[in-house]
C-alpha cells in the first residue's frame, strides 16, 4: 500500500468538520471553568480516528458495491482507483478500529480516573457505537447510509454526542443550554453530508443508494439544506441570547458570512458537480464557528 493512497484515502480534508463539534464542547465546559488540556487532546484524536474509520469504511463499502465508479463526481477514491485491494482496506479498517478503541479507553480514563466505572463504562459502550456507526455507513447489508438515516446518524454523532459528549468529559454534568450549540453543530454537518449527497446525487439513484436527496429530490433537497443551515445560525443565536456575558463571545458571528453566500451559491447552483467546492465552504465554516466561539471567550 503507497502510503501518498492512504492519506488520500483518509480525506483530511473531512478532519476540521469532524472536529468542530469537540471544540465547541470544550468551549462550553471551559465556560465552567473544567476545561482540561489531557482531555481536550485526547477528545481530539479520538474524534480524529472516528473520522478517519468512517471514511476508510466508506471507501471500501461504497468500492465493493460500485457506487465509486467513472460516472461519479469528486475526488477518485482507493478503491475505486486499485492503487488498493478490498483485502488491504480491510486490514487497515482493522488497524484504526484498535488505535480508535485505544484512544477512545485513555480518553475516558484521563476524564473519569478508575473510580467512576459507571460512566467509564456508559462512554465505552458509546465509543463502540461510533466505531460500528463509523463502519455501518456503507459496509453490509444493512448500510444506513443506503436507506437515507445517514443524516439521523450525522446529527446525533457530530452534534449532540461530540458537543454534549465532550462537555460531559469534563464537568460530569449536563444542562439544557449546552443542547443548542450542540443542534448548530449536528445540523451544519448534516448539511455538509447533504451537500455531498446532492453532488453524487445521479450516480447514488443509479447505484441504488438511496439517500435522502434520492428520496427526495434536488429540488427539496435545496429547500432542507436552507432549513439545516439557517436553524443552526438560529440555534446558536438563541444560545448567545440567552446566556450572553460579554459581547466577546459574538465572535462566531463572522462564521455566518461565509454560509450566507454559500445559501445563495447553492439557490443558484446549475451544475451539481460545482457543489464539491461547497463542501469545503460549510465544514471550514463550521470549525470556524466553533473556534470563533471559543475565541471569544478567551477574550
Amino acid at each position: 500500500m503507497d502510503i501518498k493512497t492512504l492519506i488520500k484515502a483518509a480525506r483530511l480534508r473531512t478532519l476540521p468538520l469532524s472536529v468542530s463539534g469537540i471544540v465547541m464542547g470544550s468551549a462550553l465546559a471551559y465556560r465552567e471553568g473544567a476545561f482540561r488540556w489531557g482531555i481536550f487532546v485526547l477528545a481530539l484524536l479520538t474524534t480524529v480516528l472516528f473520522q478517519v474509520l468512517s471514511n476508510f469504511a466508506n471507501d471500501y463499502g461504497d468500492g465493493i458495491r460500485g457506487t465509486d465508479n467513472a460516472d461519479r463526481l469528486g475526488p477518485e477514491r482507493a478503491l475505486q482507483s486499485g492503487k488498493i485491494t478490498p483485502g488491504e482496506m480491510r486490514q487497515v479498517i482493522g488497524v484504526t478500529v484498535l488505535l480508535s478503541i485505544v484512544s477512545a479507553v485513555s480518553l475516558i480514563y484521563v476524564s473519569f480516573g478508575s473510580d467512576q466505572w459507571l460512566y467509564f463504562l456508559i462512554f465505552f459502550v458509546l465509543g463502540l457505537l461510533c466505531v460500528g456507526a463509523a463502519i455501518k455507513y456503507t459496509v453490509g447489508k444493512g448500510a444506513y447510509g443506503y436507506m437515507g438515516l445517514g443524516d439521523v446518524f450525522v446529527f446525533v454523532f457530530f452534534g449532540l454526542v461530540g458537543v454534549l459528549g465532550s462537555y460531559f468529559l469534563y464537568t460530569q454534568m449536563l444542562q439544557w443550554g449546552e443542547v443548542l450549540p450542540a443542534v448548530a453543530i449536528g445540523l451544519l454537518s448534516v448539511g455538509v453530508l447533504n451537500l455531498n449527497n446532492m453532488r453524487d446525487y445521479e450516480n447514488d439513484e443509479r447505484s441504488g443508494k438511496h439517500t435522502l436527496v434520492v428520496k427526495m429530490g434536488i429540488g427539496l433537497a435545496k429547500y432542507y439544506h436552507y432549513y439545516l443551515i439557517v436553524l443552526a445560525m438560529l440555534a446558536m443565536l438563541t444560545f448567545s441570547v440567552i446566556h450572553l456575558q460579554m459581547r466577546w463571545e459574538l465572535l462566531y458571528l463572522v462564521a455566518f458570512v461565509p454560509l450566507s453566500v454559500h445559501l445563495l451559491r447553492v439557490r443558484s447552483n446549475r451544475d451539481l458537480k460545482l457543489l464539491d467546492k461547497e463542501l469545503k465552504t460549510v465544514a471550514l465554516s463550521t470549525f470556524l464557528l466553533s473556534v470563533l466561539f471559543f475565541i471569544g471567550l478567551l477574550m
